[in-house]
């Protein structure tokens, strides 16, 4: 059986392979856009045919793995994955909008399940580890994001086409997930010795151990838990506040600023590595001053960033609030899944459940604000994310650790 050591190695380099894959695509929306002649509004349309497939699919995650494992669930939709990108990437070469959208569609329920399968996974080994770790797998899918991100600044400045690109990229994230889910614990969510039963999604232990509802009537009780569904508002905050970043960044800065889309790509990679260093120092932060006021430093972080991005004149003051903004967008995602796997029996449905609500947010909020910016230009179309950042932080306090989970600072 892999260590826990070795699955905590196998999930980073999953994250990885997926960020990689993402930023993959996020970075040649410059030239996707080129290619196809479309406008602010039907490249928010285009983006919103992810969404169809992702929110179809992901809520049906935490069957899938509870039927399949976490293992051959990832793999699966890893591959499904790779196949959607190299079909819009021929969509874009054709010039043929449907097959781009069709390729789309299979990227989102890929991408999706992914997601939400390798966070199972990961909250699997923090439990096993007995220490908070969520925020490195997260920095593992940021570490991805940069690469990615870089290799897309690089093959666009010397003018590689999309499609080339995104199926050399699908193909290099589905191999990476070949190899590491051979590594994966045996069991999506086993319970640590001396966890003793389950516990209340408000904290409260019951007075008689009772197995937990699996099956649909596992995943209809997690929607009813107000703890659940308040730590996916915290979810959809920060899945808003990276998923724009990811798909508009670029962009904004290349029309914004009137510049090349090669410097779009580096305020992208900007954004990412920001990210990564977060997530990287994640875990500490935790450690030493605990969830809650971690994510409030990092909502009131991502909320400067928006607003210096959006307002500043000067490209150079422009970028520093992009690297705010990507310090501040980089806890409140894997705290909100850490927070959903506090009782491991439970894990699989409340994590489908938030994993919901986040990728939607993800999928559905980037393409809704190219909407906006049809109207408004794509730096101020950004500002509509104070919002959702401002209901995060009201609900801030959900994400506090029940006496189940993994070592962390109460």
């Amino acid at each position: 059986m892999p260590t826990a050591h070795a699955a905590a190695r196998a999930v980073f380099v999953v994250f990885a392979a997926s960020g990689f894959a993402f930023a993959s695509w996020a970075s040649r929306l410059p030239a996707v856009r080129d290619g196809l002649s479309f406008s602010e509004r039907e490249m928010g349309l285009l983006l919103l045919t992810i969404s169809v497939g992702s929110i179809a699919a992901i809520p049906l995650s935490g069957l899938v793995s509870e039927r399949l494992g976490t293992a051959r669930t990832v793999l699966g939709f890893a591959g499904l994955t790779a196949v959607g990108l190299s079909v819009a990437g021929y969509g874009v070469a054709l010039g043929e909008p449907l097959v781009v959208r069709g390729g789309m569609i299979l990227f989102g329920v890929g991408s999706g399940v992914w997601d939400a399968a390798m966070n199972l996974e990961g909250a699997a080994v923090e439990q096993r580890l007995g220490r908070a770790i969520m925020p490195i797998f997260h920095a593992g899918f940021s570490f991805g994001t940069v690469i990615g991100a870089g290799v897309g600044a690089l093959v666009a400045t010397v003018g590689v086409p999309v499609v080339w690109h995104v199926v050399a990229a699908g193909a290099v994230s589905f191999l990476s997930v070949v190899v590491a889910t051979r590594f994966f614990t045996p069991s999506a969510v086993p319970v640590p010795d001396g966890a003793a039963g389950a516990v209340n999604a408000d904290g409260a232990d019951p007075a008689e151990v009772t197995p937990p509802p699996s099956g649909i009537r596992g995943l209809l009780a997690a929607w009813r838990e107000p703890r659940t569904l308040a730590i996916g508002l915290v979810v959809l905050s920060a899945a808003l506040t990276e998923g724009v970043a990811n798909d508009w960044v670029s962009l904004a800065v290349v029309d914004g600023f009137d510049t090349s889309d090669g410097m779009g790509a580096v305020g992208l990679a900007i954004f990412l590595t920001a990210m990564t260093s977060a997530r990287l120092a994640g875990t500490r932060a935790i450690d030493r001053y605990g969830r809650v006021p971690v994510l409030v430093l990092s909502a009131l972080l991502a909320f400067v960033g928006v607003l210096t991005f959006s307002l500043v004149p000067v490209l150079w003051l422009a970028l520093v609030g992009v690297a705010l903004w990507g310090l501040g967008a980089a806890m409140g995602f894997p705290m909100g899944m850490s927070a959903a796997s506090d009782e491991p029996r439970r894990a699989a449905m409340r994590v489908a459940a938030v994993s919901t609500i986040g990728y939607t947010a993800f999928f559905v909020g980037p393409p809704l604000i190219g909407l906006v910016a049809h109207e408004t230009g794509y730096r101020l179309a950004v500002l509509v994310l104070l919002v959702p950042m401002v209901l995060g932080l009201v609900v801030a306090r959900s994400v506090r650790p029940l006496p189940t989970a993994a070592g962390v600072k109460r």
